[in-house]
């Protein structure tokens, strides 16, 4: 035993005692705040050196904590910094150190999304000019989170992220479970109204018993929670489609978390969410629309929303009316009052037209990305509330003509997977197929390239979809 010990390499004992003496001085520091940021070093060298030897855990780990944790409070931009972005400059890291493992393919849907990325930077010299440093700086960081999507899907299609099937079908597993936590925990925020840290989006609902803060749970606003459950919402329902031996999770897992993900969607107030899942769901049942029994189908959705109403009576009675009656008010008015049922994007919208029918030349290069919010060039500040018009507005042709590409490259690249053999790969790819047709509806009336924190989680999907073959995972 004593030999044993002495043959061991010296450099563990110093690594030992040195761990012990920084333990001691962490014990014995008065303050809880020096004895925090003391520890800090203790599980960051770690987790560092776990992430630079295992290619994937930098992902999993910014997933998680995109959907799952909330901005640091600090007043710095828009919702302050997240957690999340440290893993993606670790991600960004790993990827470089193992660049010989990429291989790169120049297809359609790569192409198209690098187009728009560099249509994004390209702006970055209006934004200079009209809006001066200190907006085209935030503009440029916008066009970075961007970019963090972009990498994410390239990393895993193309680069050292690549997964085989088992692995593919523990991310979506997680995913979902992380998601639908997320929407559970909004629901509870929704109900007790906790206090929000610095940089949350003032998004309220005005009800006779007072005024009350949509269900956003970790993210700055509500249509980014309402986005993100309508995607697992349409992943639980393609899978129900499919064979049990098919489906990622069981049964009774995917009614557990489909529960939350759903109230979450109504608790949150987004309408524009609430129709980009009809319209993936009408996606789906055409793609299946020979195999369909409409009896069965029709009876289970109406038990099931009638549960899911009912539950939502009980727990929020006065909520769920006004809900209800306000998404009744959008057939109802329309036709009356078509701006206050798109609460006031019309007058936006009039608004950056006049200024493009008058400035016809600020099409060709834009004014710079993400700076009509926050900028006062075309004689006020104005939210756009629309992907295809902001893009045109803020990156030019070149911009509007890349989402557009990209847009059908998603859905190209979805269809053919759907058709595919592999069964995990037709399953994302009936996922993202539907999905994203609801998701080009939105963008009417929602900028979704901003929703940098659950946009990763979808191009994660693509990129399972868009695989050509088995990964060799040594």
């Amino acid at each position: 035993m004593i030999s044993g010990l002495r043959a061991r390499d010296p450099r563990q004992a110093f690594l030992g005692v040195g761990l012990g003496l920084y333990a001691a001085a962490v014990a014995l520091t008065p303050s809880l705040q020096s004895k925090v940021v003391l520890s800090v070093p203790l599980l960051a060298i770690p987790l560092a050196w776990r992430i630079l030897k295992a290619p994937n855990l930098w992902l999993v780990l910014f997933l998680l904590c995109a959907l799952l944790a909330p901005p640091f409070p600090i007043a710095l931009g828009n919702s302050g910094p997240h957690v999340a972005l440290l893993f993606a400059c670790a991600g960004l890291f790993v990827g470089l150190i193992r660049l010989p493992e990429w291989r790169f393919r120049a297809d359609p849907l790569a192409l198209s999304l690098l187009t728009l990325g560099a249509a994004m930077l390209a702006s970055m010299g209006m934004a200079l000019i009209y809006s001066g440093p200190d907006i085209a700086a935030a503009s440029f960081a916008r066009v970075l989170l961007f970019g963090i999507s972009v990498y994410v899907f390239l990393y895993v299609r193309d680069g050292p992220g690549r997964l085989d099937s088992r692995q593919s079908l523990r991310l979506i597993r997680m995913l979902f479970w992380a998601a639908a936590l997320s929407a559970l925990f909004a629901c509870v925020d929704f109900y007790f109204q906790f206090p929000t840290p610095t940089g949350f989006g003032p998004q309220f609902i005005w009800l006779p018993s007072g005024v009350f803060r949509r269900a956003q749970g970790v993210f700055y606003e509500a249509s980014t929670l309402g986005n993100l459950c309508a995607f697992f919402l349409e992943m639980i329902a393609v899978a129900l489609f499919r064979p049990r031996d098919e489906q990622p999770l069981r049964r009774l897992a995917i009614l557990a978390g489909g529960a939350s993900l759903a109230a979450a969607l109504v608790l949150s107030y987004s309408r524009a969410s609430l129709i980009n899942l009809g319209v993936a769901l009408g996606v789906l049942f055409w793609l299946h629309r020979r195999r369909i029994r409409w009896g069965r189908l029709c009876a289970g959705v109406a038990i099931f929303g009638i549960g899911a109403t009912a539950v939502l009576s009980i727990a929020f009675p006065v909520f769920t009316g006004f809900y209800w009656q306000r998404v009744a008010s959008v057939f109802q008015y329309f036709s009356e009052a078509p701006n206050s049922v798109l609460s006031g994007r019309l007058a936006s919208w009039s608004l950056l037209l006049d200024f493009l029918i008058a400035h016809p030349w600020h099409a060709l290069l834009g004014v710079g990305y993400k700076t009509l919010p926050y900028s006062d060039f075309i004689g006020t500040t104005a939210i756009a509330d629309n992907t295809y018009l902001s893009l045109l507005l803020e990156t030019g042709i070149v911009g509007l003509a890349a989402v557009l590409a990209l847009n059908i490259a998603i859905l190209a690249c979805a269809y053919r997977a759907s058709r595919s053999s592999d069964s995990l790969r037709s399953f994302c790819g009936t996922w993202m197929f539907c999905f994203w047709i609801g998701q080009a509806v939105q963008m009417f009336s929602a900028d979704l390239l901003t929703y940098w924190r659950v946009l990763p989680v979808y191009f994660v999907v693509l990129a399972l979809a868009a695989r050509e073959r088995e990964p060799s995972i040594s």
